[in-house]
């Protein structure tokens, strides 16, 4: 006896069917594997991408993605989502791209389909000039895919490259990042680390196998060890709330892509003089001093994000706006090895000045160098050709570049640290500026050996001459009666003078001629 036909599917049956896969697919792991996440003060990646964009924002793509693999019993897996979240939504208002790994589905492992869709939403982000934002928390590649695993990481690499210099793209690390998962977060342009999260190339059982090294972890890939160590990590976050805010408020110092200006906000047009700059360099010139303190005295409302603080201190960047503009901040640390220059520093101010011009933000610089710190080490490991990265990216820099000279700017590090002659619209200098091939100490010893040497009393000759050499030299009046300083300000009207060169300089232009690109010194 054959079966009565079934009737037609009613709009009703299918909404329902709708919303009941819309709702196993929304909840991921499952509850036990979400506990799990909070158990390890991690958030889900549901969570995690609600923190970041604006309440009801959120539009997501590719909710019913699936893999498709059937071998080693992959046949009767379900991911949900195939593990990875992705959509828009806005920050502050404003569009942005988001990928976010489940690390309750599969551990967050990365297959053909979820690499799949997160090459989809970078592209995504590529044709509407939009940010990206991706979340990772994954155990790595997909082993039970295989080639097509290494064949998806391929398809994210190139579409963060695609992506370099056109649009921002930041990576939150919350959870494990291992593998060649590593390498897109080392594509994009700031990397956030939460402190639970862990990100290297090969594990320590790897590590101890091959070389007989024993490492945890958290010394390897831990969020201290990419800061201060490695340079990979920009800014360290407590926990995934921390690091969704840090996210947040980078985005609103940036533009959506490079064919548009930074947001403006209003508000902050006051340029009253500051006399706590009067002070802030000690008399003593052996002396340091925090140049933050500068930095808060001519920025908005004392705001200041810095960006690598853990890397190089010796040299701090960072973002702040100066009577509402987005300024990228690059200052030499006299506080920290006086300020000078050596290799991590030299490649974390001109990777910073490389974004910014990219994405058409003004430089600020503030000098205080002695120069290049001296060193076999330093010679052995390319200070040459790192140093060189710094008179690159300001030479090629288009955007307006404003430099202030604060103290010393002595030799090749005077150069590097944007002078006049490396394309500076304008260059203001302190009272306290010594602008010269070396210190007085140094050249004095160098120009009157002859006369020290013969002296009755050498010690007091020495000072004697270092004295001359540095009223004849060691002063701005020097170079400003070059053109190489176009006014010596005081340090009080320091915000001001920045805040009107910044203002004429609006409209700048690129005249030099079009080319593929220059090659600078890596």
């Amino acid at each position: 006896m054959s079966k009565a036909p079934q009737s037609p599917k009613t709009m009703a049956d299918r909404l329902t069917e709708l919303r009941e896969r819309r709702a196993a697919v929304e909840a991921g792991g499952g509850q036990k594997r979400h506990a799990k996440q909070h158990e390890a003060g991690k958030k889900t990646a549901r969570e995690r991408v609600a923190d970041l964009v604006d309440p009801g924002s959120f539009e997501e793509m590719g909710l019913f993605a699936q893999h498709r693999t059937t071998l080693f019993g992959m046949d009767k897996a379900v991911m949900p989502a195939d593990g990875v979240v992705t959509g828009t939504g806005t920050v502050f208002g404003r569009p942005v791209h988001v990928a976010s790994q489940d690390f309750s589905v599969a551990g967050g492992s990365a297959g053909e389909m979820h690499s799949t869709k997160v090459a989809k939403t970078l592209h995504a982000a590529l044709e509407n000039g939009t940010p990206f934002v991706f979340i990772n928390d994954s155990g790595g590649a997909r082993v039970q895919e295989g080639i097509d695993s290494l064949s998806g990481y391929g398809k994210v690499f190139f579409q963060n490259v695609a992506l370099s210099g056109v649009v921002p793209q930041v990576s939150i690390i919350a959870g494990p990042c291992a593998g060649g998962a590593a390498y897109s977060p080392a594509l994009t342009d700031f990397i956030i680390q939460t402190k639970s999260s862990r990100m290297f190339i090969t594990g320590p059982d790897v590590i101890k196998q091959v070389t007989g090294e024993q490492v945890t972890a958290e010394e390897l890939g831990g969020p201290a060890a990419h800061m201060a160590r490695s340079g990979v990590t920009h800014f360290m976050a407590e926990d995934d709330e921390q690091a969704v805010l840090i996210a947040q408020k980078l985005l609103s110092f940036l533009p959506s892509n490079n064919t548009e200006e930074p947001p403006l906000v209003d508000g902050f047009e006051d340029v009253e003089p500051d006399e706590s700059l009067t002070t802030v360099i000690p008399e003593d010139p052996k002396k340091g001093y925090d140049v933050r303190d500068v930095i808060g005295s001519i920025v908005d409302g004392a705001d200041f994000l810095e960006v690598h603080a853990g890397f190089a201190p010796n040299i701090v960047v960072g973002f702040a706006r100066i009577t509402g503009r987005t300024v990228g901040i690059i200052a030499n640390q006299p506080s920290v090895m006086s300020g000078v220059l050596d290799i991590d520093s030299s490649d974390k101010g001109a990777r910073f000045v490389r974004f910014c011009n990219a994405f058409n933000i003004p430089l600020v610089t503030l000098v205080d160098v002695p120069g290049f710190l001296p060193g076999v080490q330093q010679e052995y490991g390319g200070i040459i050709r790192h140093g060189a990265k710094m008179l690159f990216a300001y030479s090629s820099a288009t955007v307006p570049k404003i430099t202030v000279v604060l103290r010393k700017a002595y030799g090749g590090a005077y150069l590097a640290m944007c002078s006049k002659d490396l394309g500076a619209d304008r260059v203001f200098a302190w009272p306290t500026a010594e602008i010269a091939v070396m210190g007085a100490e140094g050249a004095a010893g160098v120009v009157f050996r002859k006369e020290i040497a013969e002296a009755d009393d050498p010690t007091a000759k020495r000072a004697e001459l270092v004295q001359l050499y540095r009223d004849a030299f060691s002063t701005p009046y020097v170079s400003a009666s070059r053109g190489l300083v176009d006014d010596i300000i005081e340090p009080a009207d320091t915000r001001r003078h920045i805040a009107r060169s910044l203002e004429m300089l609006a409209g700048k232009r690129d005249m030099r001629p079009a080319k593929k690109h220059g090659l600078i010194p890596l």
